[in-house]
C-alpha cells in the first residue's frame, strides 16, 4: 500500500498521463486505451450473467472485431467525429461493442438508463442532437412515444423480436462491415462521453467528458477501488449512469481488466450468486445496495463471507452501521468514496493508499485535486466550520470538468468549483459530509431532479402546480415527495394520487417517481413567484424528528 501523503505531494500530472495511456503523440483515442491495446489472444474483457442463469465472456479481440464492424456501420450513416451516439441498452456485450465503436471514430458515446421513460429520453435526445441511438427489444417501444428521434438501431430478441420497420439490425448490419476501421485520433480536451447531471431549477443538464479524464479514473480505480490483476471486479452500478460508465467500464477496461455484467434485477440471490460463480474480491456499489444485503442477514453472510478483498461505496454517504456489519458479519473493510458527474471521483477513503480512515468521514481528496471547504463568500474556513465543498481547479490537475454544454455555470466562482454539497474539514485533513445544500434529491442512490418530477406532474390534467422534495428515509436516505395542487374538477383521493405515482412512473423511472403524495391548496413562493422547495422540505425534516422523538418517548 502506498503512503497517502507520498501519493499526494509527489504527484505529477505528465507523469501519470504517459503511464496510464499509451503515449501515442499524435492523439488519443478511447477505444485504444480500452480495448485495442489489450487485445491479446484469449484476453477476457467482460463476464457477463444473465438473470436466467446464461452467461457468457468477450475477449478484448472479440470486441475490437465487433467494434470496428459497427464503426464502418456508423461511419455509413454518416456519423462523424464528435457527433453523438446514444445507447438505451441494458448491460450486455453488445452495449460495450456500441461504446467502443463510437469512441473509435472519434464519436461521443452518450448512456441513456434503461429505466428512463419517453420523456426523459426525449429531453436528453433532443439536447444532444443524438445522431443515431442503439435500444433492445425490450426498450424499443420507449422510442415511439419520443418526438423527432433520431435513426435507430435494435438489438433483436432471440427469435428476432423487436424490429421496427424502418430500424436497423444490430446482428444483421455486422457482418456486413469490413472488421478494418482506423481509429480517429482526438486531443485530450476533445470529448468522448456526454452526460446528463440531475438539476434543481431547470431541466437535466448535459456535460462533456474529455479524454484526459481516462486518467482520473483509473486514478480512482487504483487508489481508492484497489483494483489489482488479480482480482476479479464487480461494479453493480449501471452503465446508464456516471458511476457505472466511469468506474464501471472505462476505468478498469482502461487498465486491461476484466469487468462482471450481470443483466438482472439486484436482488440478494443474484448477487450471492454473481460473487460465487466469478470468485468476486472486490466489489463497489451503493450504500442502499448494501442495505438490501444486510437485511438479508445470516443467509448473505453465510454465502460469501471470506470471498471478498475490497468493497467500496458510492453514491451518498455510507451509514456507520453498514460498515461496522460488513467488519463483523464478513471480515472485509467496506470504505467511502465521494464524487459528482460532474467530477468523478474526488473524495474517498482510499483502499490503495495508507491514511487514517474516520467512521463518518468522507475521506481525503483524491491526488491530483486540491478540495477546500468554502464560507458563503467563497473564502477557504479552517477545520471545524461547516461550509462548501469546492475544488480549487488552479491547483488540481486531475479536474477535467470544464462546464455545462450551452452555458455557463454558476458552479464556477474564480478558481473554484462549487458542489453544492455542505461539509466540514477535518483536523486531520479529511473531510466530512454533513448534507445538500441543493435541492437535488439522493434516493436509493439515485440522484433526482426536483424539476424533472415536477414537470411529470404538472402534464398530468388534474395537477396545476407541484413541488418535489426529499424525505429524510434510513432505507433510501430520502424518499421523493410530491405537493399538489389540484385543478378545481378534481377530487384529492388516495386513488388519483395512486394515477399520478404511477403516471410519473412510466414518464421518468422507476426510481423518480413520487412515493408520497400530500395535497395542498397552495406552494410556498418568494414575492417574485420563485418556488421555496427549502420550506417543504425543512418541514418534512421535522415530522420525521417529531416522530422519532414520539417513539423514543413511548
Amino acid at each position: 500500500m502506498r503512503d497517502y501523503s507520498t501519493a499526494t505531494t509527489q504527484f505529477n500530472y505528465q507523469q501519470t498521463v504517459d503511464a496510464a495511456l499509451s503515449g501515442n503523440l499524435q492523439g488519443l483515442n478511447a477505444c485504444v486505451e480500452c480495448c485495442d491495446r489489450h487485445a491479446l489472444p484469449g484476453r477476457i474483457a467482460l463476464f457477463w450473467e444473465g438473470k436466467d442463469g446464461r452467461s457468457a465472456t468477450s475477449t478484448f479481440s472479440e470486441l475490437q472485431d465487433q467494434a470496428a464492424r459497427f464503426a464502418n456501420f456508423l461511419l455509413a450513416q454518416g456519423v462523424k467525429r464528435g457527433d453523438k451516439v446514444a445507447g438505451l441498452l441494458p448491460r450486455t456485450a453488445e452495449l460495450l461493442v456500441v461504446v467502443f465503436a463510437t469512441w473509435r471514430i472519434g464519436a461521443v458515446y452518450q448512456p441513456l438508463f434503461t429505466a428512463f421513460g419517453p420523456k426523459a429520453i426525449e429531453h436528453r435526445l433532443s439536447s444532444s442532437g443524438a445522431a443515431l441511438v442503439v435500444t433492445d427489444a425490450v426498450n424499443r417501444p420507449k422510442l415511439n412515444e419520443v418526438a423527432d428521434c433520431p435513426t435507430i438501431v435494435t438489438v433483436a430478441g432471440p427469435k428476432g423480436e423487436g424490429i421496427v420497420r424502418g430500424d436497423f439490425s444490430f446482428w444483421a448490419e455486422l457482418p456486413t462491415h469490413s472488421n478494418v476501421c482506423e481509429p480517429v485520433l482526438l486531443g485530450a480536451d476533445e470529448p468522448f462521453l456526454l452526460m446528463f447531471t440531475s438539476g434543481t431549477t431547470g431541466p437535466s443538464k448535459a456535460l462533456a467528458v474529455p479524454l484526459k479524464a481516462i486518467v482520473a479514473f483509473q486514478s480512482y480505480t487504483r487508489d481508492a477501488v484497489d483494483l489489482r490483476p488479480e482480482d476479479a471486479f464487480w461494479n453493480v452500478a449501471d452503465p446508464g449512469w456516471a458511476y457505472g460508465i466511469y468506474f464501471g467500464v472505462t476505468g478498469p477496461l482502461s487498465m486491461g481488466h476484466p469487468i462482471t455484467f450481470y443483466d438482472g434485477p439486484f436482488t440478494l440471490e443474484s448477487t450471492c450468486r454473481v460473487i460465487n460463480k466469478y470468485g468476486i474480491t472486490n466489489l463497489t456499489g451503493s450504500p442502499t445496495a448494501y442495505r438490501l444485503l444486510i437485511a438479508g442477514g445470516e443467509q448473505f453472510a453465510g454465502s460469501i463471507k471470506g470471498k471478498l478483498r475490497i468493497v467500496s461505496s458510492a453514491g451518498e454517504p455510507l451509514n456507520p452501521e453498514v460498515i461496522r456489519w460488513f467488519a463483523d458479519n464478513l471480515g472485509v473493510t467496506i470504505h467511502d468514496h465521494y464524487g459528482q458527474t460532474e467530477l468523478g471521483m474526488v473524495l474517498c477513503n482510499h483502499h490503495g493508499l495508507d491514511h487514517p480512515v474516520h467512521v463518518g468521514s468522507a475521506g481525503f481528496a483524491s491526488p491530483g485535486h486540491r478540495i477546500v471547504v468554502l464560507d458563503d463568500n467563497h473564502q477557504e474556513l479552517p477545520a471545524g466550520q461547516p461550509g462548501i465543498l469546492a475544488i480549487d481547479r488552479d491547483q488540481s490537475p486531475m479536474c477535467w470538468f470544464a462546464g455545462y454544454e450551452g452555458g455557463k455555470t454558476k458552479a464556477f466562482v474564480g478558481q473554484y468549483y462549487l458542489s453544492g454539497d455542505t461539509v466540514e474539514l477535518n483536523p486531520d485533513g479529511s473531510i466530512s459530509f454533513v448534507g445538500r445544500s441543493d435541492d437535488v434529491i439522493t434516493t436509493s442512490g439515485y440522484r433526482v431532479g426536483p424539476f424533472d418530477v415536477e414537470s411529470a406532474l404538472i402534464e398530468h390534467p388534474a395537477v396545476v402546480e407541484a413541488a418535489v422534495v426529499g424525505k429524510p428515509c434510513p432505507e433510501r436516505t430520502e424518499l421523493v415527495k410530491a405537493f399538489v395542487v389540484l385543478s378545481p374538477q378534481y377530487r384529492a383521493e388516495p386513488e388519483l394520487a395512486e394515477e399520478l405515482r404511477q403516471h410519473v412512473r412510466k414518464r421518468l423511472a422507476a426510481h423518480s417517481y413520487p412515493r408520497e403524495i400530500e395535497f395542498v391548496s397552495e406552494l410556498p413562493k418568494t414575492p417574485s413567484g420563485k418556488l421555496q422547495r427549502f420550506i417543504l422540505r425543512n418541514q418534512e425534516i421535522a415530522k420525521v424528528q417529531a416522530a422519532q422523538a414520539s417513539s423514543t418517548t413511548a
